[in-house]
């Protein structure tokens, strides 16, 4: 338990890190989620969990496969919001666009061979 404390403690203190350097300048904190933190993170925590190279292979290929989904998001959201669409409504669209390609990935990536 004290291990997944420690996870969870690391992994939120650079999510608060980049929101509040975002705070400050938006264009550093922009860079800081931009960098796969989170994918390095999650890498070195499956590593250190299971020592298991195929997993941690087919883990670092599935996250190159479901980044194409999300690039979109980052397009439709400041769109949305240029447009006159509120925070919220404009958030909940361009997650649900995202979720939803995130299916049609899961969906089509099989067909080509893709395990994810």
């Amino acid at each position: 338990m004290t291990y997944l404390l420690i996870k969870a403690a690391i992994s939120g203190l650079l999510v608060a890190l980049a929101s509040e350097t975002a705070r400050r300048f938006p264009g550093i904190g922009a860079l800081i989620v931009s960098l796969p933190l989170v994918s390095i993170l999650s890498m070195i925590w499956l590593w250190r969990d299971t020592q298991d190279v195929e997993r941690l292979a087919a883990h670092s290929i599935g996250t190159i496969w479901f980044l194409a989904p999300s690039i979109p998001m980052f397009f439709t959201l400041p769109a949305m919001l240029r447009a006159g669409w509120g925070f919220w409504p404009a958030l909940a669209a361009s997650c649900a666009l995202n979720i939803a390609l995130y299916l049609l990935m899961l969906w089509i990536g099989p067909r080509f061979g893709l395990k994810l």
